[in-house]
């Protein structure tokens, strides 16, 4: 199951409990889908990213620019490589309505995607913004 853990925190409080709330949903999803609810959950979730990431993604892209962060391009580009995967899941869900496959694309995007980003390119951040405190 996928939970916050303080190995997570890349030590800026802001961001580190938007990353909470996307990790809670992201559980929601994976608890919904261990029931059998999968196809239930997965337009809420989808709606919920579609809004959330883009607040979540400004802040974070607020803080770089703040900070002149060196590695802002490259963390854009993930942003941007995250909400187009959303956006392509959203249009699916349109096209085809809640389907499990649908369910299992969207938690393996998340579950992957977000531990992945957090714990590599989001830590690079907070490592550099501890660095000029």
């Amino acid at each position: 199951m996928l939970k916050w853990s303080d190995q997570l925190s890349i030590g800026v409080e802001e961001i580190d409990n938007q990353h909470k709330e996307l990790i809670n949903r992201c559980a929601d999803l994976l608890s919904a889908m261990a029931k059998g609810k999968g196809k239930d959950e997965v337009a809420g979730t989808l709606n919920f990213l579609t809004e959330y990431a883009v607040f979540h993604f400004n802040a974070e892209e607020k803080i770089m620019k703040d900070n002149a962060y060196p590695g802002f391009a490259h963390h854009k580009q993930q942003h941007e490589y995250f909400t187009g995967k959303v956006a392509e899941l959203k249009d699916r869900l349109n096209r085809e309505g809640p389907t499990s496959s649908l369910a299992i694309q969207a938690q393996r995007l998340l579950s992957d995607w977000l531990v992945n980003h957090i714990s590599v390119i989001d830590s690079a951040l907070g490592a550099f913004l501890l660095e000029k405190k």
